[in-house]
């Protein structure tokens, strides 16, 4: 198994995350997402027309998004179903908070790239979508907690909707945007890191209990 990765890359970093959580053994190759921009050179467009980070090679197998690597892994490889369940509820939930997250990603995932890698677009604009987004997770977390749920959907464990939003919650800051007025998601941070076989990146901190 191969990951088409960049080490900074929010997206790159929640496949990251998922492999170590499942105990996948895989092979890297870098991709120079910025500055070089070679994601978007024809010799990686052969591999993944979209032009997009990341990508996963299983044998012959090739997904080019981050909502299909997650949901690929998590139905080949996690034996429990955990990760990914098959109830009609939880289904339902799971492609909810995964379109979740690709709002997370056009909105605190782009204000993080304006900041970072000097991309293109309204960085003000950027925070504020991300802002709006952060109060309905954490309202929504927040709640949960009260009736004794832990994770963003139902299930008593955590699933593939954690893992896709949590890159671009954990990494907001590198947009700047503050985390301080949602301690809903501030917790559900520490308790994603206190998962067996989480991994870090740069920015992205164990528990202190871990340190």
């Amino acid at each position: 198994m191969k990951l088409y990765d960049f080490e900074l890359h929010a997206e790159c970093y929640a496949a990251r995350l998922m492999l170590s959580l499942l105990g996948v053994t895989y092979q890297t190759e870098a991709v120079d997402f910025y500055p070089e921009a070679a994601h978007l050179a024809p010799e990686f467009r052969a591999i993944n027309p979209l032009g997009r980070l990341p990508l996963l090679e299983d044998g012959t197998l090739r997904f080019g998004t981050v909502q299909g690597i997650l949901s690929y892994l998590a139905a080949a490889y996690d034996p429990t179903g955990h990760w990914a369940p098959d109830t009609a509820v939880l289904r339902g939930e799971v492609a909810g908070w995964m379109a979740v997250a690709g709002e997370l990603a056009a909105t605190a995932g782009q204000a993080r790239l304006i900041e970072t890698m000097f991309a293109d677009g309204d960085a003000e604009a950027a925070r504020a979508g991300a802002e709006a987004l952060l109060r309905v997770i954490d309202q929504h977390l927040w709640f949960g907690e009260v009736e004794g749920r832990d994770w963003l959907c139902s299930a008593t464990h955590p699933t593939i909707a954690d893992i896709a939003c949590f890159p671009h919650v954990v990494l907001s800051e590198d947009g700047g945007i503050s985390r301080q007025d949602y301690p809903a998601i501030r917790r559900w941070i520490d308790r994603v890191k206190r998962l067996e076989g989480f991994t870090v990146m740069s920015g992205v901190f164990p528990t202190s209990s871990a340190l």
